[in-house]
């Protein structure tokens, strides 16, 4: 079995507002790909859970990596990273979690 570094996690808030701006035809192809990015990392772990945010052009995900250069790689690699503001809390267990864990 391959070592593998400890995951951190990540609470992130992408508005994708500007994305609007754009021509209708480069806009939808820039969903089209970021849609298909989204799916890719989904399924490697890293995006472990999107939510819209209601009445927004924006989503909050939970997100894992092996640190913070690890998630700026992740962003880096979204065809929508030059168009969207990213705001990222960096998350620890809570003593609550770790108690229902050991249980």
């Amino acid at each position: 079995m391959r070592w593998r570094e400890p995951e951190m996690e990540f609470l992130v808030r992408i508005d994708v507002t500007r994305v609007y701006e754009l021509p209708a035809d480069e806009q939808a192809d820039l969903i089209r790909r970021e849609r298909e990015r989204g799916r890719e990392l989904m399924a490697e772990g890293v995006l472990r859970q999107i939510w819209s945010v209601p009445g927004k052009r924006a989503n909050i995900g939970l997100w894992s990596a092996a640190d913070a250069d690890a998630l700026v790689e992740a962003f880096n690699s979204l065809p929508i990273r030059p168009y969207a503001d990213f705001d990222v809390t960096a998350l620890a267990t809570h003593a609550l979690t770790a108690e229902a864990k050991a249980a």
